[in-house]
Order: C-alpha cells, then sequence, then structure tokens
C-alpha cells in the first residue's frame, strides 16, 4: 500500500475503535460496524475461515483438482471472506483493498487465479456487492467472483493447488 494518498496517515495500519480512531464507516448510505464493536466482530469470522479452510483442505488436499462442488465452495468462500471484512470494516483505511487480498487468497490457495484486482477498484457490480456486503449478504460478491473466473480465458489444469 505504500505510496497512496491517505487522508490521516496516522491512522494508516490500524484498527478503528482504538484512541485517535473512533470513526464511523459508510459504503454508500450503509453505516459499517460501530467502531465499538470492530474487536469483538472479528473474531467469529476468524474461527469460521480456520474451520471452512480446515475441511476444504481435508476434501481437497495440496494439488488435489476442485470438482465443480469445491470450485462453488472456494468461490462462497472468497465471496464470504470478502464481504466479511467490508461489513466489519476494521481499518481507517484500505479496506476494500484488504478484503480483495482475502478473496484473491482464497482462490489461490486451492489453485484458482487471483481475479480481483487490488487497484483499482473493481467495476462491473463489483460495487454493488460491496454495499450488499454491508447489509450482510456475501452472495452477490461470491457471485461476482464466479462471474469473473468464468470470464477468464480457458487455462489448461487451472484448478491445482500449491
Amino acid at each position: 500500500m505504500a505510496g497512496l494518498d491517505v487522508p490521516k496517515p496516522e491512522q494508516v495500519g490500524r484498527f478503528r475503535g482504538e484512541p485517535g480512531v473512533e470513526i464511523p464507516i459508510y459504503i454508500g448510505l450503509a453505516e459499517g460496524v460501530a467502531h465499538t464493536d470492530v474487536e469483538a466482530q472479528l473474531k467469529d469470522p476468524e474461527r469460521r475461515l480456520r474451520n471452512i479452510v480446515a475441511a476444504l483442505d481435508k476434501r481437497y488436499p495440496a494439488g488435489a483438482e476442485l470438482d465443480e462442488d469445491g470450485v462453488a465452495a472456494v468461490t462462497d468462500l472468497a465471496g464470504w471472506a470478502h464481504a466479511e471484512w467490508v461489513r466489519i470494516h476494521p481499518f481507517a483505511n484500505g479496506n476494500g483493498r484488504t478484503a480483495r487480498m482475502w478473496a484473491n487468497y482464497v482462490l489461490v490457495r486451492y489453485g484458482l487465479p487471483p481475479v480481483v484486482r487490488l487497484r483499482p477498484r473493481p467495476d462491473a457490480g463489483y460495487g454493488a456487492a460491496g454495499a450488499r456486503a454491508m447489509a450482510g449478504d456475501w452472495e452477490p460478491t461470491a457471485r461476482w467472483i464466479r462471474r469473473m473466473l468464468l470470464e477468464l480465458p480457458p487455462v489448461p489444469s487451472r484448478a491445482r493447488r500449491r
């Protein structure tokens, strides 16, 4: 994130709710999680992400090719992880880029290509999916990710991991 112009550099890398970072977050008209709830709100998604990754790793060990169900599960997880980060909005700045990194991490972990560009912010429905994420609806983000995967040119053995 080096070289980015941020309005308050002293807040970079700090969580909302820390002293000096007691700010509300909005995407459009939707308000994010209150700054007083950020720390607590991060605990459940972290636990869920670990559990789902462990289950996917068991079903699709390193080097295994994803079947149709696996691709659906991975894109759902990528969409959910992205949407939860957007909903919680733990940082004063950089949440969208961090959410996009989470989505790409999940995709790449299971041998799929990273389809969510970090900068500039994606278009073609990405913003609308983010607005739905603020309301706790992760499915539009997962659909957007699946559409990005489908728009890629075919690559042999694309779904291999690590």
